[in-house]
């Protein structure tokens, strides 16, 4: 299966936006009412839980919900309250330097995999990151050098909170250090289980592991896969190998604790690069974020995409993913 992977700048929300938004629309439309639209908060509710928790985000929220045409429905969705629940794998890791790294695989479907870079400054901040929900992010970096990753933390618990795409770009909009991060991640409440490891310009790293149902547990840990500290969800934990994959990480990090190249081409092989694609926990990219030099990277095992903050150039890629069907296979 082929995906297109498009690259966008665009400093504040406007006719790239919007165009991104028509092009993805109709699927998350369909994801988001796919347990009905009463399974999802009204408008009102959504609303006021997002000024509540993130007021700073409100006038972007504004601004995209008029370019998005200002329908009830779309409103709702981009606050990214209480979605509905979504699984995936991913595997990360802290390599301490000098200077330090953030290097993460991200396993998830071809198919369900939005395929973009949204390079903005929304809020008078520079932000790099792999879009999510239109405007959400599941990793990325800012100008201050403070970058963050997620793993799915491995529990079926489902609860009031956000999509944890939102709390990455509130992150990466207002933070400067780890510490800042920390403290918002603390008290933004989530809807499921992840792991967030963080790592600022000065080489400070945490891992924050949140969850609905339980107060976050900040860590000095430097590898997370898909659990929090034991198995909980067996199946899933089988499925994905994050027991492997932890094991592995481990063995890297003592391995080449010194040769940074030898740690990120680990991330490129199995266990960690996963082509479990028809079972929705393929590694779509290895991504390098790299504070001291404001740069972010994607990586496969034959290509690279390079992208510095400051002298960022749109563009699209494309990636096949091998033993996927098309879609137009599966409609016939």
């Amino acid at each position: 299966m082929e995906r297109i992977i498009q690259a966008i700048s665009e400093p504040l929300p406007g006719d790239k936006w919007q165009t991104l938004f028509r092009q993805h629309w109709a699927a998350y439309r369909r994801w988001f009412l796919s347990e009905g639209a009463a399974a999802r908060p009204l408008y009102l509710s959504s609303y006021r839980a997002l000024q509540q928790h993130m007021p700073e985000l409100i006038p972007t929220y504004e601004k995209l919900v008029e370019l998005a045409g200002g329908s009830d429905l779309a409103a709702r969705f981009l606050t990214l309250y209480r979605p509905p629940a979504y699984l995936r794998g991913c595997s990360q890791a802290i390599w301490a330097g000098p200077p330090a790294l953030l290097i993460r695989n991200y396993d998830y479907s071809p198919q369900l995999f939005e395929g973009t870079v949204l390079h903005t400054a929304w809020n008078g901040r520079l932000v790099v990151g792999t879009g999510d929900c239109l405007w959400g992010l599941v990793d990325g970096i800012n100008e201050d050098g403070l970058a963050i990753s997620l793993s799915f933390g491995g529990r079926r618990v489902v609860g009031r909170g956000f999509g944890v795409p939102l709390l990455l770009r509130y992150i990466l909009e207002f933070c400067t250090t780890t510490k800042e991060a920390v403290e918002a991640l603390s008290r933004i409440p989530t809807h499921m289980s992840y792991n967030l490891t963080i790592l600022d310009r000065n080489g400070i790293y945490k891992t924050v592991f949140i969850a609905p149902d339980r107060q976050p547990e900040i860590q000095d840990i430097a590898i997370t896969t898909n659990h929090q500290h034991e198995v909980e969800w067996h199946q899933h934990a089988r499925a994905t190998g994050t027991l492997e994959r932890e094991q592995a990480l481990r063995q890297y990090i003592e391995r080449y604790g010194s040769d940074a190249h030898r740690m990120i081409r680990s991330f490129l092989r199995p266990p960690l690069h996963s082509d479990a694609y028809r079972r929705g926990f393929g590694t779509l990219y290895t991504a390098v974020f790299r504070p001291h030099s404001l740069e972010m990277e994607y990586l496969w095992p034959h290509d690279s995409w390079h992208f510095p903050l400051h002298h960022f150039i749109e563009g699209f890629r494309s990636v096949e993913f091998p033993h996927v069907p098309d879609m137009l296979e599966l409609l016939h």
